[in-house]
């Protein structure tokens, strides 16, 4: 299996009227549930609009970054599949529930790191 992120641009959900917002939740906590009962459901969130922090190398926090475009994550899915063909269709899902486009990228595997969650019990 492969975990995919499933995402969509902060803003991407600005159009929706403020009437629609419980029938949007109810159609997106449905998809959420189907994935669950899949068993390919791992994690998903929406972001805080623009609030972030960057921790450097040396522990420095400062706000930001400030980007000027609306290109970033305003929130995401992230789903374990067997194929990429699986996972743009649960983007599709997503995408109706949430009226807004999505984008599926697949996550990096790492072994190392499984192992050490499938020793915790966690996997």
């Amino acid at each position: 299996m492969t975990r995919y992120l499933i995402s969509f641009n902060d803003g991407a959900m600005d159009h929706i009227p403020g009437e629609d917002w419980p029938d949007v939740g109810k159609a997106s906590h449905a998809v959420v549930q189907e994935a669950v009962d899949a068993g390919v459901w791992v994690f998903g969130a929406g972001l805080e609009r623009q609030r972030a922090s960057v921790v450097a190398t040396d522990g420095l926090v400062t706000d930001g970054p400030y980007p000027e475009t609306k290109e970033i994550i305003g929130g995401f899915s992230i789903v374990d599949v067997a194929s990429r063909e699986e996972a743009l269709a649960w983007a599709a899902k997503i995408a109706v529930a949430c009226r807004c486009a999505q984008e599926v990228r697949e996550l990096m595997p790492d072994p190392e790191t499984d192992a050490m969650l499938r020793r915790a019990g966690r996997r």
